[in-house]
């Protein structure tokens, strides 16, 4: 699904953040973009990548049962689905959770340190000392909503 919505999105200026296809009786394709020129998303851009992908999707059909198309920006306490979101967002507190435990856990909590000098693993300093998270084994992540967090969204807005 990716493949097929993020070259759309590139041409419009937008950069996909995640694709997902949720639910089991009644699917919702929630689609996140955020301005490749740093901007926030405005209800515009959100009506304007929803109608490009719903004619994309009409014509390519690759979902065969009803859904319902669903388009947003990230948020501030935006999930973390990029390499680069790890090293972007470096600094600010996050929520992880891996698929296979390391040191006897899957959640973890703490400051993102971005990743390792190989690029292959996140690292997050957490209450016991700095983790490395595979970045192939991140089953979620996503930044936590601090006041700090707010301040720095907030200040980027302003430039």
């Amino acid at each position: 699904m990716e493949a097929l919505i993020a070259p759309s999105l590139d041409a419009m200026g937008y950069e996909l953040v995640r694709v997902q296809l949720q639910g089991k009786q009644r699917l919702t394709l929630q689609i996140m973009a955020d301005r490749k020129d740093g901007v926030m998303m405005a209800v515009d851009d959100c009506a304007d990548i929803s109608r490009a992908v719903s004619a994309l999707l009409d014509v390519e059909d690759p979902i065969s049962a009803a859904y319902t198309l669903e388009v947003s920006s990230p948020g501030i306490d935006r999930p973390l689905t990029r390499a680069k979101d790890f090293v972007t967002w470096a600094g600010f507190e996050a929520k992880m959770e891996s698929c296979q435990p390391i040191d006897g856990r899957k959640r973890f909590r703490g400051k993102l340190l971005g990743l390792d000098e190989a690029g292959v693993n996140v690292l997050l300093a957490v209450e016991t000392g700095d983790v490395a998270i595979p970045l192939a084994d991140v089953r979620g992540a996503k930044l936590v909503l601090t006041d700090e967090l707010i301040a720095a969204t907030m200040q980027d807005q302003e430039e």
